[in-house]
């Protein structure tokens, strides 16, 4: 008998944002010509730009010649690219080295398989409310214990992160091993500011912790107080994982791909006390589990760095942007209690009169043809908000916020 691994039957058979979709797609039988706008899920709406087309037609042609085709990628990725992110982050006065660079089909992926190389003895910290993949994959990988009465699990520490805390987390009271951290924050649209990501990195030194720092929006980062990379905080090459992606930077949410560092620093343990580069583990972790990701794609994100992808680059995160910056006023006028629109392109807000993140759902969606995302889906912490986020297009964001003027 075939038995099933028992961890996947504890998170959500419909995984949150799909949920989303059936409600939006019950509506839309019953309302077949209504004009829905979506403010809800991450999803850019600008088209790949001029130069990763261009890139992506070359690469496609090299393809078809036998002179040039390209087989299977390199595990760790083609040195043509992972150079080019050696010399973003040098230009920056941020030293890694080739051998920490590991190209990837993006954030989502290696956020979610980096338990592989992570012992199941661990005490894994996220905030809450939080990006749900950090959970989903503890609980996956038999790391979450059991659900406890208010919806929590017994063997994660959930980080203090609410309206009292700016949101932005709190260092944990207790001692634990390994953190999640996403900064600019999804969902909430905070971000950490060099001092309050030192005391991060201080943290996980002082307890041979390690972060895992989600950092898929640094794009977007506009203060000159909140660093882009948490290499950018001393010490932190020796405690901390940094996933980065071209997805919601440069369009990529199609073609998949991103890049996480490895700092060959950065040590764990054996239950023996024999110390192991997590480089090394990742490296063999790749070697068995991915051919790679294709030649084509790699060349499309090798062509983000040149100067003029750099500009396309800098228009499209300017576009959203001012889409956040539209939301985040509008709702402040609105009376609302708002969160990020700043560094982020994600608006977090409470809702009037704390209605319930669902109801308020179906508020913004019967009433005014608007998808948001109800903060519920992130975390209990999350419930009477919700999240809006810039990636709509300018017109349907503006339209979006004349529906709503002068109605809460």
């Amino acid at each position: 008998m075939a038995l099933a691994n028992e961890n996947y039957l504890k998170t959500p058979e419909i995984y949150c944002f799909d949920d989303i979709d059936k409600r939006v797609n019950a509506y839309k039988v019953l309302h077949p010509t209504a004009k829905i706008i979506r403010l809800g899920v991450g999803d850019v709406s600008l088209p790949l730009p001029g130069e990763v087309v261009k890139a992506l037609h070359y690469a496609v042609d090299e393809m078809a010649s036998a002179e040039t085709f390209r087989g299977y990628s390199p595990p760790q990725g083609y040195d043509f690219l992972i150079e080019k992110i050696v010399k973003e982050y040098r230009s920056r006065s941020i030293l890694i080295n080739k051998e920490s660079v590991f190209v990837n089909d993006g954030a989502k992926s290696d956020i979610g398989n980096i338990g592989h190389v992570l012992g199941r003895d661990n005490i894994i910290a996220i905030a809450d409310p939080v990006y749900p993949v950090y959970e989903n994959a503890t609980i996956m990988s038999g790391r979450a214990g059991i659900m406890l009465d208010d919806q929590k699990w017994s063997n994660i520490v959930y980080l203090k992160c609410n309206e009292e805390t700016g949101f932005k987390p709190e260092l944990p009271e207790e001692r634990v091993d390994i953190i999640y951290l996403c900064s600019p924050n999804n969902p909430t649209g905070t971000a950490l500011t060099k001092t309050e990501l030192k005391q991060w990195v201080d943290y996980a030194l002082d307890n041979n912790a390690i972060l895992i720092f989600d950092a898929a929006y640094q794009a977007y980062v506009s203060r000159q107080d909140v660093p882009q990379s948490i290499y950018e905080i001393k010490g932190a090459r020796k405690v901390a994982v940094e996933i980065q992606s071209f997805s919601k930077s440069h369009g990529f949410t199609g073609l998949r791909c991103g890049y996480s560092i490895f700092p060959e620093e950065l040590i764990v343990y054996s239950h023996e006390g024999e110390a192991v580069p997590l480089n090394k583990l990742w490296g063999r972790r790749n070697a068995n589990y991915t051919n790679g990701v294709s030649y084509i794609v790699q060349k499309a994100a090798e062509a983000t760095f040149s100067r003029k992808g750099k500009a396309e680059m800098s228009a499209m995160i300017e576009y959203y942007k001012r889409n956040a910056a539209l939301i985040r006023k509008q709702l402040m006028l609105e009376g609302l209690k708002v969160y990020g629109g700043v560094d982020s392109p994600y608006v977090w807000f409470k809702t009037p009169g704390g209605i319930p993140s669902w109801k308020f759902f179906h508020t913004l969606l019967y009433d005014f043809q608007i998808i948001a995302t109800p903060g519920i889906i992130f975390g209990q912490a999350g419930e009477g908000y919700m999240r809006f986020t810039g990636f709509s297009s300018f017109e349907d964001t503006v339209t979006a916020l004349e529906r709503i003027k002068n109605q809460f």
